[in-house]
């Protein structure tokens, strides 16, 4: 494909047309350029955006679930929902255009979509059924990632080559208090259970403290280094693959991936179904939050009344997790903000909530058992136990005012 072939093809789209994108650490990123300098005024759909994404008049950045290159952006428009149902906007209310995918080379007359797989299938059927474009940046440092990514080369209509690698995250710092937290969380997790881990330091460094387990399993959405680090410790079932929509890690863990028989890239429709979940023994969910209340109701997602995240799939993991034989829901935490110098267990959330009754919540005061107990009890084992003590004679007050003690 040229510049020249493109700019013709992109001629016959609405007039502000829907570009969904791959996203997370997986951005086109020379094929999103070359797309933007063609189109006046466009949606650009994708999930988690990263710094670097077009961001001008003429743009909307449209998500579900905002990312550090959108979060302040005057132009974000943010899709509330849970990530299982995302793949339903496209065939509804967000029916797209065009699809931008970053693939693997061909390989057996297929591509991979590599190391992000999530919403994407369910957007190249929607676009495909509409007659619209898919576009694909077929990029030889992409590992051809097997499972629900993999497809045709016919149904792409045009490609170009170029390298960009897919993103890693930074070292993640863990100090002293997020080891408590990954400490007392550990402490749940028994040999033979399913593994679903969040992003951030606390759930990184909860598969850390998990080499001594042995036939653990995965299902969850993102895979990253602490599961790497885990099959290489004999930790993981070798009997079981493991299941995720989307990878984050090093170019270690993407070699690693690259046709691996061990690895299963599936759709957000399968990986965050409830049912799917909770069809797994032993499941245990672990997330993390930026706040829990006394009513077990925790905040995610939002930061000073503006999208920080969104809903992603802590709610779908929450309820699979809880319906599943033996299964847990864990929020894990620091008890203090460090950077914001704040309690993160308080009395009332009053940004819009991500999620409600976990089973559990973990900090490195402690853990707060919350299953099975009374809205009153509840709210006095999170102030006994996981919020810090330097704000537990303020929180009961505010228990008190609330009806939630005496």
């Amino acid at each position: 494909m040229t510049p020249k072939t493109l700019a013709q093809l992109l001629t016959g789209l609405p007039t502000r047309p829907r570009v969904v994108a791959s996203g997370n650490a997986a951005t086109p990123w020379s094929l999103l350029s070359l797309v933007d300098s063609l189109l006046d005024n466009y949606v650009l759909h994708l999930l988690n955006p990263q710094p670097g994404v077009p961001d001008r008049e003429g743009v909307v950045i449209e998500t579900p679930f905002v990312g550090p290159g959108a979060r302040r952006s005057p132009r974000l428009s943010y899709i509330p929902a849970r990530l299982s149902m995302v793949p339903l906007l496209y065939a509804g209310p967000l029916p797209p255009d065009v699809v931008l995918l970053h693939t693997s080379i061909p390989r057996h007359g297929t591509v991979s979509m590599g190391t992000e797989v999530n919403v994407l299938p369910a957007a190249v059927e929607a676009v495909r059924r509409r007659g619209g474009i898919v576009i694909a940046q077929v990029d030889p440092s992409m590992p051809y990632v097997l499972g629900d990514g993999v497809i045709p080369l016919d149904w792409v209509d045009l490609a170009i080559e170029a390298t960009d690698p897919p993103g890693s995250p930074r070292d993640p710092v863990v100090d002293t208090d997020t080891s408590r937290v990954a400490e007392n969380v550990a402490r749940r997790i028994d040999d033979g259970s399913t593994l679903q881990m969040g992003i951030g330091g606390v759930p990184d460094a909860v598969l850390s403290a998990l080499s001594p387990r042995r036939g653990l399993r995965i299902w969850s959405e993102m895979i990253g280094d602490g599961i790497l680090n885990l099959e290489r410790a004999g930790s993981l079932d070798r009997q079981s693959v493991l299941t995720a929509s989307f990878l984050f890690g090093s170019p270690e863990l993407y070699a690693w991936a690259d046709e691996n028989p061990r690895l299963r890239m599936r759709r957000t429709e399968v990986t965050n179904s409830s049912a799917s979940i909770s069809a797994n023994g032993g499941m245990v969910s672990v997330n993390t939050a930026l706040q829990v209340d006394l009513f077990a109701q925790v905040n995610a997602s939002w930061m000073h009344g503006r999208p920080y995240s969104g809903f992603g799939g802590q709610t779908d993991f929450i309820v699979g997790a809880l319906h599943a034989p033996g299964g847990q829901a864990v929020i894990a935490l620091r008890s203090w903000h460090p950077r914001a110098d704040v309690s993160t267990i308080v009395a009332m959330i009053d940004e819009p909530l991500t999620s409600f009754q976990p089973s559990v919540v973990v900090t490195e005061q402690g853990t707060a058992e919350l299953w099975g107990h009374s809205v009153k009890d509840q709210a006095n084992r999170l102030i006994n136990e996981t919020a810090a003590p330097s704000a537990r004679d303020e929180l009961r007050q505010e228990a008190f005012d609330l009806g939630l003690m005496g």
